[in-house]
């Protein structure tokens, strides 16, 4: 009788244990966040909130990003054969800058100095996005897995280099107000050491920056799901599928975009208004002209830059449309680091005149040799 006790105990037991792993492990990832994004966007909890009790957290063993996987091949393709030329001239126009700032001795001087520094961490910045992307269009529906390691370390690299170059976008116009504001100063004032200074407080403050972000949104446990709706390991399209209360990473990430978005911008605008007044007031008309053409694309290329991402990252959570970022991201990703060489070489005339003695130097080498032979 004892015996029959023992066993029925065990057999109940051995039961109880079975329906607790049935309710840890019958959750499907991808159905899961379905039901999760559902819950969020119907429930009166608000976008910061989850509905689901600590327990039932849990960390997805890997990001799933899925880019435009959900769209027909034939288009897919057609966007592949589409951008794939746009990042082969973006990185060879930035490249060309920076060989040329290095290369030819008359653009040794602190504005080409930050120039060919700007084409470099554009080049790292187009490196750590498009070849994903471009890799997305060819792979079978179904998105990129990718590890929790590489999601955050895409999510770093890119906003320490995006915040770098919005930093080095104020150094440049700190540089020209001094160059054009305080003429018999400049050379005392901008030593190559203050070059090196700046260039490299702009790259500290972006990667202190990007650590802070990235382990805060880190942090959190992902109870949506590990799957991605961007084309890479963007801040808003991760940090919404964190659970609990994301309201301080969010308050972050606003304070982080009025660090390196709006104040900025505001040094910008304020530093060429006032070389503009004094580009109009004073010399003749070749040198305001040779001016004006500096200014005008410099301040081309800090509207685009500055506006694109105020656009895109100066926005609550509530508010957007991950559909929409994502389509928002095919501009700012390959199309406006694509007209900042473009820019910087049409419009000035340095650039073009370093281009032509390098080409032309080259030319006569060539000749040169086959004479000889």
């Amino acid at each position: 009788m004892m015996k029959m006790m023992m066993v029925k105990e065990n057999v109940k037991a051995w039961r109880m244990r079975r329906e607790r792993e049935k309710m840890h492990n019958t959750v499907d990832m991808t159905f899961g966040s379905q039901v999760w994004r559902w819950i969020d966007s119907n429930s009166s909890g608000g976008p910061n909130s989850s509905h689901w009790s600590e327990p039932n957290w849990t960390a997805p063993q890997e990001f799933v990003i899925l880019g435009f996987s959900g769209w027909p091949q034939g288009l897919r393709v057609l966007l592949f054969s589409l951008l794939l030329p746009l990042y082969l001239a973006t990185l060879a126009g930035n490249l060309l800058i920076l060989g040329l700032a290095l290369a030819e001795p008359t653009l040794h001087t602190p504005m080409y100095f930050f120039l060919g520094s700007l084409s470099a961490v554009e080049v790292a910045y187009t490196l750590v996005l498009t070849p994903r992307m471009l890799a997305g269009f060819l792979l079978p529906p179904g998105g990129q897995a990718v590890a929790p390691s590489t999601c955050a370390a895409q999510m770093g690299l890119f906003v320490a280099l995006g915040g770098s170059e919005c930093l080095l976008l104020a150094a440049m116009a700190l540089d020209r107000y001094l160059a054009i504001c305080r003429p018999l100063y400049y050379p005392q004032l901008m030593t190559t050491g203050l070059c090196w200074a700046l260039l490299a407080s702009c790259c500290l403050g972006g990667s202190v920056l990007a650590l802070g972000l990235t382990t805060a949104i880190f942090q959190l446990p992902f109870c949506h799901g590990g799957l991605v709706n961007h084309v890479f390991c963007d801040l808003p399209a991760v940090l919404i599928l964190a659970c609990g209360n994301r309201d301080l990473q969010e308050h972050v990430l606003l304070a982080a975009c009025m660090l390196l978005l709006v104040l900025p911008l505001i040094l910008i605008l304020l530093s060429y208004t006032r070389v503009l007044v004094v580009i109009l007031g004073v010399g003749d008309g070749a040198g305001r002209r040779k001016a004006f053409n500096t200014v005008a694309s410099h301040l081309t290329v800090a509207v685009l830059h500055y506006g694109c991402a105020t656009a895109m990252y100066a926005r609550p959570l509530s508010s957007r449309s991950l559909e929409e970022d994502k389509l928002v991201s095919l501009i700012y990703i390959n199309l406006t680091p694509l007209l900042y060489p473009a820019i910087y070489t049409l419009r000035n005339r340095d650039m073009q005149g370093a281009l032509q003695r390098v080409v032309s130097q080259r030319t006569m080498g060539v000749v040169q040799q086959a004479e000889l032979v």
